[in-house]
């Protein structure tokens, strides 16, 4: 399940590629080296950024699952299949009722991007569990932390950040959303069952020149602050408008923060 535009998606790219913590990246590669072949299932795939993003560091033989409940991003995602080394399958699965099926079958490694922030605790169990049974390993990419830096700052930053974090903790499809306490969540789980967990920092920055994508976070915050209802919807617009003036002007920079993580099962001894 995706829930966004191609067009935010396509915008977002680039941002995210340059944001994926190196050291959790190596840490996949390191895990799958040696391989002659991978088979990956990416969870809420998108138009296949994750494809984009790591499958040059994988092995040349590579069969890519990709899921996703909507039809038109699932479209675009089928097309980056190029015989005979990289096979995709695009399926559309909704990963609330059918988590199993997605993960049924010849698999080496489960991936997301941009996902586990926006799921319950206990689908986020259920997925590691699952991995487990596999004696899968989890490469998470993207989750958000909660943590927004502003230049120039404004008094009324802080409590836009609190607004969005408290709505990042609400239903997004999956139940309540572990928002920005999502990779702790799996760090805890993932130990529990006895899972290796590597992670680091995958912040997004946005410079004076990244205007396109400062207006659309801008505007997604000042949204869910305002879904809240629990800020003055006068005060919610200034802050906004005078954030995106700041934009237009070439004044503002941004830093959202996110971390990626890596699970992968411990030998059996």
């Amino acid at each position: 399940m995706s829930g966004f535009s191609s067009e935010w998606l396509k915008l977002r790219e680039p941002y995210d590629l340059a944001a994926r913590n190196a050291k959790v990246l190596d840490a996949v590669v390191a895990a799958v080296r040696g391989q002659g072949s991978i088979s990956v299932v990416d969870l809420a795939c998108g138009t296949g950024a994750t494809l984009r993003a790591i499958g040059a560091r994988l092995p040349v033989r590579q069969n890519w699952r990709l899921v996703d409940n909507d039809l038109g991003l699932l479209a675009a995602a089928a097309a980056l299949a190029r015989p005979p080394n990289l096979a995709v399958t695009a399926l559309a699965i909704d990963l609330v009722r059918d988590l199993e099926l997605a993960l049924d079958g010849p698999i080496d490694l489960i991936t997301s991007s941009a996902l586990l922030d926006l799921v319950s605790r206990d689908w986020l169990e259920r997925l590691i569990v699952e991995a487990a049974a596999r004696r899968l390993p989890i490469y998470a990419a993207l989750c958000y932390d909660g943590s927004v830096v502003f230049d120039p700052i404004d008094s009324f930053d802080q409590e836009i950040v609190v607004a969005v974090n408290r709505h990042q903790r609400g239903d997004k499809g999956f139940g309540p959303a572990l928002g920005p306490s999502a990779v702790n969540q799996a760090g805890a789980i993932a130990n529990r069952i006895g899972y290796a967990f590597v992670e680091g920092m995958s912040d997004w920055s946005f410079g004076v020149t990244d205007q396109a994508i400062q207006r659309e976070v801008l505007n997604g915050f000042a949204n869910a602050a305002s879904e809240l209802g629990t800020l003055p919807a006068r005060r919610v617009a200034d802050w906004l408008a005078w954030r995106l003036e700041r934009v237009v002007s070439g004044a503002s920079s941004m830093k959202v923060g996110h971390t990626d993580f890596f699970a992968m099962p411990t030998p059996i001894r």
